[in-house]
Parts: C-alpha cells; structure tokens; sequence
C-alpha cells in the first residue's frame, strides 16, 4: 500500500507542451515523456511525475488531460471526462488486473457519449488502519477504484468500473445486455459476532455465548 506517491509502468508518451510552461507558450507542441510515479491527494486529481529524455529531467504533477500516446487528434477531451472523481485518499495501490490486460474498453461520459480504449491498469484507495478514514474509501456505496485506459483519441483516461463495458472476442457475446445494477451498499463481517466464540481451542470446541 503507497502513500502519496507510486511509481508507474514506464508508459511512453508526450507532454502537451504548454503544461510544461504554465499555458505562457508551447501550444499545440508535444514533449517525448515516459510515466515514472503518480501522486494522489485527495480532492484532487491525479498528478503525474515523467521523464523528458531530450532534457533528461524529471517533471512532477501534471494532471492526466497533460499527456498524450500520439499527436494526431487535436480534439482533447477536458480533465473532468478524463477523470470523472477526485482521488479519495492518500493510501492506495496500484494494480494490473491480468483478467483485463490489453483489453478493449469503453466507458460512458458525462455527456452519455461513449469514449473508447484499451486498458492499462488500475488505482484503489483504503485508510490502510494507519490513519482515521474520514472520506468515503471503506463505504460500499461511495468507493471507487479508477480504471486508467488508453484511449483512441491519443489521451489517456481513469474511470470508475460502474462508467466501463470490456470487450473480450472470447468471453463475451457480440449483443450483451445492458447493466442495471445498483450500487453495493453492504459490507459483509462474520468475525465479532456475540453469539459463539472458539476460545483457545485448537480444534475450535465452540462454546455458545449469552
């Protein structure tokens, strides 16, 4: 479990170059970058630490509307498409779901059109039991975990697993039913219970409690 700060599968990539200069000059020109760390905050978004080969210099905290994996699409998305939630803590991990690896995804954004892609990885958050959880990391219904995509337009994107539809030419049927679900609201604990208890007990010899 991380916190703060993680580092990234070395994804290689640009930097749109006016990040790089505080939006004073370099638009519409692009920087060769390669993903070193990401960074989490909580109530902001995601900031992304790469290196920049030609300078060989490190450039920390850019948002993920910052890069690009190719130039030939001027039409980018804005931040808030691209990342649809804050990050909701500081203690969290990164992980590739071997299930999902190269698949193709798409996910639904705020304006109900679908965006397309393939997957990447993906970021969860918990208090760790380190720290107070005073944010939503450990409630059923409020939790998320930010599925990071690449995306056919050239940028990348990070969406919660109830936005995203995979796409698997084995698994899964060319007409599929659409998701109707609501959202998880329970968690689940059979430890603390008041009605039995194992004591010492090596072969649990369980006792009945009042």
């Amino acid at each position: 479990m991380s916190y703060l700060v993680a580092s990234l599968p070395p994804i290689k990539c640009f930097v749109r170059r006016e990040f790089l200069y505080n939006f004073e000059k370099g638009h519409g020109e692009y920087e060769p970058a390669i993903w070193v760390s990401i960074k989490a905050l909580r109530g902001q978004v995601f900031r992304i630490e790469s290196l920049l080969p030609a300078y060989s210099a490190l450039y920390d905290k850019l948002p993920i509307h910052a890069y690009v994996w190719h130039t030939d699409n001027p039409a980018m998305l804005p931040i808030d498409t691209l990342q649809l939630w804050d990050c909701m803590g500081y203690r969290f991990t990164i992980i590739e779901k071997i299930g999902l690896r190269n698949l193709g995804v798409k996910f639904m954004s705020k304006d109900k059109a679908w965006v397309f892609g393939q997957y990447l990885f993906t970021v969860d958050f918990c208090a760790d039991g380190q720290d107070l959880d005073t944010g939503f990391t450990e409630q059923a219904e409020e939790h998320k975990s930010f599925n990071f995509i690449r995306l056919d337009n050239g940028q990348f994107a990070c969406q919660p697993n109830n936005r995203c539809l995979w796409y698997d030419q084995s698994l899964i049927p060319n007409e599929t039913k659409f998701p109707d679900f609501q959202a998880a609201r329970h968690i689940w604990t059979v430890d603390g219970t008041r009605k039995w208890t194992t004591g010492t007990d090596w072969f649990y010899n369980i006792e009945e409690r009042t």
